[in-house]
């Protein structure tokens, strides 16, 4: 009973296309009656329907003053069944298993309809965000790093010679139709068996799929219509590149996990071999997105690889499409130690070379739980120092977004609230004649900082 009313609620949810239509045909019964009321009193006709009714009524004991409200809602309610039951019966025989799922099939054609985002980067923190997004949007793509070397990813690179499916297998769990039950099944990591120990049973399955297929691209696209995701994922290139950084020491390491781990401030990061293609999806998707959103994560091994492949940097600083940044809660041992949210901008401006961002989303709630135990690991609070983000000409924007049980990250629904809330603004403002001169306006629900003018430094 609850299940059924909440159901019907939904068709009153904003944004199906349905109520509309209603709404035109109401007026259009409405013009019908009219004309008809008319003809027949222009050929002379006098009925008296209504005096026949209103006797009828009152020989009922209905009192007269109570038809208006009568007729009125039975009309609304013959109306609505002359409309939902031809949908039911249309989507019953073209789909009949959604036979029970008629009010989600129309949500998933308002989610078609949602905002273009491209989000980039890797790691956890990427499938936090496609979490948040989906529920709005089913117009994703996720672009992720090829580069990590580690764990199960990395063996299965060596011995197989595929991509590393581990970050492309978490953002596949987080935009899948029943992500409760995907996420059991594909986070699941063997315990033992020889050649199995380590391994998880989704990074087992893309290798497989990309042996059937002959290719890891189509094995990440079938993979994606087996789990009906919302969205694509997309590797930012097909070839098989190493991360390298140099360090201001002037040693050069190779490999992700290396560098991971050895605690030095990174000058410069480059791939072998340099400048690997990127795909042409990739490039297209950059082109049509209304917004382009790099991070949360790993800011030099999960958002900035992306960025060394040919012809990214270059693609969204071109874009006219909103470019956002979401700072990371924490500092990163290995990489981004003792960061700022300054420091974090100003490495992603300087190693891309491009104006990639011009704006900064960063946490104004902070953590209070956790710290003792992320303090242990060499881990702190990023703070947000508004005034030098400020000096690097881009708009912060402070929101609470975090969620603290186990560890302390964002927030899926929090940080999806707030990019859409930008991409809403920023769209109103593109397709407006109207130039804002001053602040942009203020995000209903969170802080907002002034926007700022200026040049990367």
């Amino acid at each position: 009973m609850k299940a059924g009313v909440v159901r019907l609620g939904r068709w009153f949810y904003p944004g199906l296309g349905v109520k509309r239509w209603v709404l035109l045909g109401i007026c259009g019964v409405a013009l019908v009656d009219n004309a008809i009321t008319r003809w027949f009193t222009a050929e002379g006709a006098d009925w008296r329907i209504n005096e026949i009714v209103d006797s009828v009524m009152a020989d009922l004991g209905i009192p007269l003053s109570a038809l208006p409200y009568f007729f009125g809602a039975l009309g609304v309610f013959l109306i609505f069944l002359g409309i939902v039951l031809p949908i039911r019966s249309i989507v019953v025989a073209v789909a009949p298993k959604s036979r029970d799922h008629i009010v989600d099939a129309l949500l998933d054609r308002r989610l078609r309809g949602g905002y273009k985002v491209v989000a980039i980067g890797g790691g956890t923190g990427l499938s936090t965000l496609l979490r948040g997004l989906k529920r709005s949007t089913t117009n994703l793509t996720a672009v992720v790093t090829v580069t990590d070397d580690g764990g199960s990813s990395g063996r299965l690179q060596k011995e197989l010679g595929i991509l590393p499916p581990g970050d492309i297998r978490n953002c596949l769990v987080a935009l899948a139709d029943d992500e409760a039950l995907v996420t059991d099944l594909f986070q699941y990591r063997f315990s033992e068996g020889e050649g199995l120990t380590g391994h998880s049973f989704g990074n087992l399955f893309l290798a497989a799929m990309s042996g059937i297929t002959g290719n890891f691209d189509t094995a990440i696209k079938e993979s994606s219509r087996v789990l009906n995701i919302k969205g694509r994922v997309l590797p930012s290139t097909l070839e098989t590149v190493r991360l390298c950084a140099e360090f201001a020491d002037g040693r050069v390491v190779r490999g992700e996990t290396n560098i991971s781990s050895s605690h030095e401030p990174i000058v410069r990061l480059f791939l072998e071999p340099a400048a690997p293609k990127p795909l042409t999806e990739v490039l297209e998707a950059i082109a049509n997105a209304d917004a382009i959103v790099l991070g949360p994560g790993s800011l030099y091994t999960s958002v900035l690889p992306n960025f060394l492949v040919e012809g990214i940097s270059q693609a969204v600083a071109d874009s006219r499409a909103l470019k956002v940044y979401i700072c990371n809660v924490m500092t990163q041992p290995g990489e981004t130690d003792a960061f700022t949210a300054a420091a974090h901008v100003r490495a992603l401006l300087m190693q891309t070379g491009q104006r990639v961002c011009d704006t900064v989303i960063v946490n104004d709630e902070p953590p209070r739980r956790l710290l003792e135990a992320y303090a242990e690991e060499g881990q702190v609070p990023v703070v947000p120092d508004r005034t030098a983000l400020a000096a690097l000409g881009v708009r912060v924007v402070g929101a609470a977004v975090i969620s603290e049980t186990q560890t302390v990250r964002h927030d899926p629904q929090r940080l999806a609230e707030v990019v859409l809330r930008l991409i809403d603004e920023h769209v109103a403002v593109r397709s407006s004649f109207v130039r804002l001169n001053g602040p942009a306006p203020v995000l209903a629900g969170s802080p907002a900082e002034e926007p700022v003018g200026g040049e990367a430094r």
